[in-house]
């Protein structure tokens, strides 16, 4: 099945992968991805207590908040997001035609 692609300025083929998860075990809740996304992606969401389980190590400890995916189908597929992650939280997938 044919993916969604796009033709850059420079005519180059494009095909853009879009925001598809986000693994908030991982998230540090830096906001880095949430500053790059021109879209209204993303919502830094507060860990309740029953977040934090005592399997968590020392540094999940002290996070408040995590990152969360609030509305997935406003991405645009740039993936600004994953490359200003430092803990490889979000899952991208290109998506097909007439998806």
């Amino acid at each position: 099945m044919a993916e969604i692609t796009g033709i850059t300025r420079g005519g180059t083929t494009w095909t853009p992968e879009f925001a598809v998860a986000l693994d908030a075990k991982k998230c540090i809740g830096c906001g880095r991805c949430y500053k790059v996304c021109t879209r209204s992606v993303l919502e830094l969401i507060d860990r309740s207590e029953e977040d934090i389980s005592e399997d968590d190590d020392d540094d999940s400890e002290s996070i408040s908040s995590v990152m969360s995916l609030a509305d997935a189908m406003d991405c645009t597929g740039c993936g600004a997001c994953s490359r200003v992650c430092p803990k490889a939280c979000f899952t991208h997938s290109a998506m097909p035609v007439g998806a």
